[in-house]
């Protein structure tokens, strides 16, 4: 009896499930796109979020501009709504970024391996200007910066305002070659420093620096980017890093002996080779190996300022235009994050926030042994485990402190935009 009740029971189920099937299939009625979303119904990203919403894809980055959100996934971009998340536009696009600041801010797309952009409306989506012949675009605050190149040899760097779209100024930079390509490909600059816990692109677009350095086949032409002129091309020997920093070319040399390297900081001001400032010691921390001299990474810091160490493993801020100091720490002090104006170092337990200008600490955040940070037009941002925290830089006002652990993707001048998985959601400050 219990044999024939269960496979009686089998049959029902069995049968059910053919049934429903055939009614999806042929359209009569189609229970599982319901059934999906329950499933993958999840609970909120933070507590007390204006907003929470469900994205197509998880998201390579998110800005936000003005009052839309900009999301960019792999093959196409989408912005929704600041105020409830509402769906205001889609395009197909391998890469986007964004250019400009506050009302003045564009959203620039394109292709991978083809050449040209587009400059969009980030509320319509409306294409404000297209280009067809550039490889490579670079986006700032105050510009977007854009390569073209005809031939290997015949390439010419063009600024446009990001807003207005009028020409700025071009200049013929020679070959560059085709190793520039895409979105904001790398310079020899400063890389930015940021926790691994939330966006590389956190803080937005980085505002237009004095000198750009567009590298090719080991040479590097500095292109001074106020009127557009090509003002010095120079080579890297074997064991030198050059980059440009604050107006200035800098150029770590390393010496191998005694089974390390011993480290200069020689900067000089194009066009010309006189130094401006000289360090004995200094390792900007643009080698892996410290023995081998081999300099392959760019020296971490925040747009004209450089993250260095003494030789007794002391950490040091440095102005890179004057070469002053800006902080200097203890062996037990790290910095977490820093920008042209502000730092966050950790200290055991302490996290502070230094002021540049004033020349000492303006908050604290004590029990974060473990935090990391980042440092944003609108907030200094902590994250450590299931804890977010945004802190007015000035200050350190709280302007939000949730239990969460999303990822924090974007910050605006009146909120923050978390991602767990692929839920969005809406932090307004308090």
């Amino acid at each position: 009896m219990a044999s024939g009740g269960g496979s009686w029971k089998g049959y029902t189920v069995l049968t059910t499930a053919v049934v429903v099937t055939v009614l999806a299939t042929t359209g009569v009625w189609n229970p599982f796109p319901q059934m999906w979303s329950w499933v993958n119904t999840s609970g909120p990203v933070a507590p007390g979020t204006r907003w929470q919403q469900t994205l197509g894809g998880t998201p390579q980055s998110v800005a936000i501009v003005g009052d839309a959100v900009i999301v960019e996934y792999r093959t196409s971009v989408e912005a929704y709504g600041l105020t409830a998340a509402v769906p205001l536009w889609k395009s197909d696009a391998d890469w986007a970024s964004i250019a400009g600041s506050g009302a003045a801010a564009v959203v620039v797309t394109g292709r991978l391996l083809t050449k040209g952009y587009q400059v969009l409306d980030p509320r319509t989506g409306v294409v404000r200007r297209s280009d067809t012949t550039a490889g490579a675009v670079w986006t700032y605050q105050d510009a977007i910066v854009d390569l073209s190149c005809s031939k290997g040899n015949d390439c010419r760097l063009t600024a446009w305002d990001p807003k207005a779209g009028g020409q700025l100024w071009s200049v013929d930079t020679g070959g560059i070659g085709f190793v520039l390509d895409a979105a904001n490909p790398d310079l020899p600059d400063t890389r930015r420093l940021v926790s691994d816990e939330v966006d590389d692109d956190i803080a937005g677009p980085p505002a237009l620096p004095g000198l750009m350095g567009l590298p090719n086949d080991g040479q590097i032409r500095v292109i001074d980017t106020a009127n557009g002129k090509l003002v010095q091309t120079l080579r890297e020997a074997r064991d030198q890093k050059v980059v440009v920093v604050g107006g200035r070319v800098l150029t770590v040399n390393g010496t191998p002996a005694d089974g390390t390297c011993y480290y200069e900081v020689v900067a000089t001001d194009p066009p010309g080779n006189a130094v401006v400032w000289r360090r004995d010691g200094l390792n900007l921390r643009t080698a892996d190996n410290g023995s081998a001299c081999e300099q392959e990474k760019d020296p971490a810091g925040g747009y004209n300022v450089v993250l260095g160490v003494d030789p007794y493993g002391r950490e040091v801020l440095i102005n890179g235009n004057d070469g002053r100091n800006l902080w200097y720490g203890d062996k037990d002090s790290d910095v977490l994050a820093v920008n042209d104006t502000y730092a966050v170092i950790r200290k055991d337990d302490t996290l502070r926030g230094y002021s540049f200008s004033k020349g000492k600490t303006v908050w604290t955040q004590t029990g974060r042994d473990k935090a990391g940070a980042a440092l944003t037009p609108y907030a200094a941002v902590v994250v450590s485990k299931n804890r977010v925290t945004a802190l007015a830089p000035a200050s350190g006002v709280v302007r939000a402190d949730v239990r969460t652990d999303a990822k924090v993707f974007a910050v605006g001048p009146e909120g923050l935009i978390a991602v767990s998985g692929r839920d969005m959601a809406y932090l307004p400050f308090a």
